[in-house]
C-alpha cells in the first residue's frame, strides 16, 4: 500500500478500546467502524484486505468481533498487535458488564433504558444491512455469477434448513476452492 501510515501500539489499543466502548451489537456492527478507523482515517489496511479478514473471522470459532479484532491487530502490528487489540476490545465489555450487573434490577424495569435499547436495535439492523450489502458488492467484483450462486445457496441453506452456519461457510468455501482449482480462475467469470 502506498503512503502506509505507522500505528503505534498505544494508538492500536486506544482505537480498539474506543470502538468497543461505543459500538453496540458486536459482530458485523463493528466491521464498518473498524473499516472507518483503519482504512479511511489511519490508512493502514486496504478495503479488500478487510473483507478477507471479515471472511476469515466469520469462518472461525468464537465471537466474530473478537476474531476480527485479533486479525486486524495481527495484520497491523503482528502477534503483539493481536494481543493488544484483543485486550482493548475485551476491557470495555468487562467494564460495562460489571456496571450493568450492579444495577441490573434497576435497568431491567426502567422505561428509558428499555426504550433506548429498542432504538439501538433498529440502528443495529440498518448497520448490519449496509455491511452485508457492501460485502456482497465486494464479492461480486471478480466473479459475479459464481458469487451470486454461492450467496443464494448460503441464504437458502441458512434460512430454510437447520444446518449449522459454520458448516455452511466451510462447505461453500470448499466448493469455491475446488471450483477455482479444477477450472482455473479464468473459466468462471
Amino acid at each position: 500500500m502506498n503512503n502506509k501510515k505507522e500505528v503505534t501500539y498505544l494508538e492500536l489499543f486506544l482505537t480498539f478500546f474506543k470502538i468497543n466502548a461505543f459500538t453496540f451489537g458486536g459482530g458485523y456492527t463493528i466491521v464498518p467502524v473498524i473499516m472507518d478507523e483503519f482504512i479511511r482515517k489511519k490508512n493502514v489496511i486496504e478495503e479488500d484486505e478487510m473483507f478477507d479478514i471479515v471472511a476469515l473471522a466469520q469462518s472461525g470459532p468464537g465471537a466474530m468481533a473478537i476474531s476480527t479484532t485479533i486479525l486486524v491487530g495481527y495484520k497491523i502490528k503482528g502477534p503483539l498487535g493481536a494481543i493488544i487489540s484483543t485486550l482493548a476490545s475485551v476491557l470495555p465489555c468487562i467494564m460495562i458488564i460489571s456496571v450493568i450487573s450492579i444495577f441490573y434490577q434497576t435497568f431491567k424495569t426502567n422505561f428509558y433504558v428499555q426504550s433506548a435499547l429498542l432504538g439501538i436495535s433498529g440502528v443495529i439492523s440498518a448497520v448490519l444491512f449496509i455491511t452485508t450489502f457492501n460485502m456482497g458488492k465486494n464479492a461480486m467484483k471478480e466473479h459475479p455469477i459464481f458469487s451470486c450462486i454461492l450467496m443464494f445457496m448460503s441464504f437458502v441453506l441458512g434460512m430454510f434448513t437447520n444446518i449449522n452456519t459454520g458448516v455452511i461457510i466451510v462447505s461453500l468455501g470448499i466448493i469455491g476452492l475446488i471450483t477455482f482449482t479444477v477450472f482455473k480462475e479464468g473459466v468462471i467469470k
